[in-house]
């Protein structure tokens, strides 16, 4: 996929999420005489086995996708980032018991365990966030702890300490500024996790409940139908596939361009 392709999907993404507020949509709309009638003229993507119009379903269902994946990854960020930085200046007992939590998460599959507290907490927008949030943390807080280890000796940091500055203070003037272009791509490929993850649990039942529209849940009520209905099941699958490649190849494009290093080599090349 071409970037100017990831960008405009992206772009897309972006304005069905922002602008299906104001647009005058029907996604609950139910009408018997349309019932699984094939993309056409009235609508461009089809309608469902209710006889709503599946275009309408997915500008709703990417609003709910973008905010879980704009909450979460935020919520993740901060928290890990935090953790992790904290735990690698300090050091000493509270970093072995940071990097055994951290072990312990990590000693488990993301998703079974997003699964496992979705279950245990029941279904909802909130508790997926809650419970997607609790899994993503563990990812920016290794990052951040191996950045810091590589920092924390640096000369700028000890004249900070000779000056009096105080550890909050070293780590977010001092530490974090450093570590953010590699904390901004894992962001990056962390939203495209959290969008293939709230769809996996809505999929299963356990994410956002109808009638509101997800675009998990969409694929979940097209399986039924398709033999006969093919697009129930193309339209918010394709859709979920353009938006994560689309995450990945930005996430892909944005290290290359952080990375110095590599920025160099091509240079000489």
């Amino acid at each position: 996929m071409r970037s100017w392709l990831a960008t405009a999907i992206l772009v897309l993404w972006a304005l069905m999420a922002l602008g299906g507020t104001w647009i005058p949509l029907s996604p609950y709309g139910i009408d018997l005489t349309h019932i699984l009638t094939p993309p056409e003229a009235e609508s461009l993507l089809g309608y469902d086995d209710l006889g709503r119009p599946l275009l309408d379903r997915l500008v709703i269902g990417a609003r709910y996708s973008a905010l879980v994946a704009v909450v979460v990854v935020s919520i993740s960020l901060l928290l890990g980032t935090f953790i992790g930085a904290m735990s690698a200046y300090v050091g000493g007992w509270i970093d072995h018991v940071t990097v055994r939590i951290i072990d312990i998460f990590l000693a488990f599959p993301g998703i079974l365990l997003a699964i496992a507290l979705a279950g245990l907490m029941g279904p909802g927008i909130d508790n997926v966030i809650i419970a997607l949030s609790i899994v993503g943390w563990v990812g920016f807080a290794r990052l951040s702890r191996a950045q810091v280890l590589a920092l924390k000796d640096r000369e700028h940091v000890q004249a900070a300490i000779a000056l009096g500055a105080g550890r909050l203070r070293i780590v977010l003037r001092h530490l974090l500024p450093l570590i953010a272009a590699p904390l901004i791509v894992e962001a990056t490929f962390a939203i495209a996790g959290i969008v293939i993850a709230e769809a996996g649990l809505s999929f299963l039942g356990l994410g956002i409940q109808p009638p509101t529209p997800s675009w998990g849940s969409m694929i979940r009520e097209g399986t039924r139908y398709m033999l006969v209905s093919p697009h129930m099941v193309l339209v918010p699958g394709v859709a979920l596939m353009l938006v994560v490649l689309a995450v990945n190849m930005m996430g892909d494009r944005l290290r290359d361009r952080l990375d110095v290093k590599s920025a160099r080599m091509r240079q000489h090349s």
